[in-house]
Parts: C-alpha cells; structure tokens; sequence
C-alpha cells in the first residue's frame, strides 16, 4: 500500500520504537480530544499506517472496523475498545485465552 507518511518515520512508529497501540493513542490529547467521536478520528487518520509487529502494517481503519463503541469518553474507554478490536480482528500474535481473558493480562 502507498502510505500518507512512513510507517517508521516520525509520523508513524518512530523508527519502529512504537507499536499498534501506542501509535494510535500518539494521536490524541487526553485533554482536548475527549469525548472523541470514532468516525471523525477515522476519518481523519484512517489511513495512517499502524505497525501491529516487526512485519506487518495496516491502516487504521482496518483495526477501527472491530470498533463497536461510536465515542470514547476518555483515553482509557479508546484504549479498552482498541484492545478488544486488536484481539477481535486478530491483529496480535498473542492475546489472553481463557473464560476471562481481560482478567490475564498479555
């Protein structure tokens, strides 16, 4: 895929020191930004390359499709929705098993 900007460059993960959640949650202030509406955040970075690992990346928007929730209150309530969509959409390698999986953390 044609990027906006380089997925390890400043714009992205830094030289491939951040990952998946991180550069998602590099996008917002936690002051300003909250309640953050899910489609304006989308539409406004939903082509922005997100390194999930060491060999793979993907827009944001194909991570924010197992977004169930239309707003976010604060940066925790984006971080647990982002979190579910990743295991959802199996973006990570590893995540939790088990009858209570956000009780075991990865």
């Amino acid at each position: 895929m044609d990027w906006p900007h380089d997925p390890d460059g400043e714009q992205g993960s830094e030289g491939m020191r951040k990952f998946d959640m991180r550069i998602i949650a590099d996008k917002v202030d936690e002051e300003e930004d909250f309640p953050l509406d899910r489609d304006e955040f989308v539409d406004e970075h939903g082509d922005d390359p997100i390194r999930i690992n060491h060999k793979r990346v993907v827009a944001m928007r194909e991570i924010f499709e197992y977004v169930d929730e239309p707003e976010f209150e604060t940066i925790l309530d984006m971080h647990k929705a982002v979190g579910a969509a990743m295991r959802t959409g199996d973006f990570w390698d590893y995540h939790p098993k088990g009858a209570n999986p956000e009780k075991k953390h990865a």
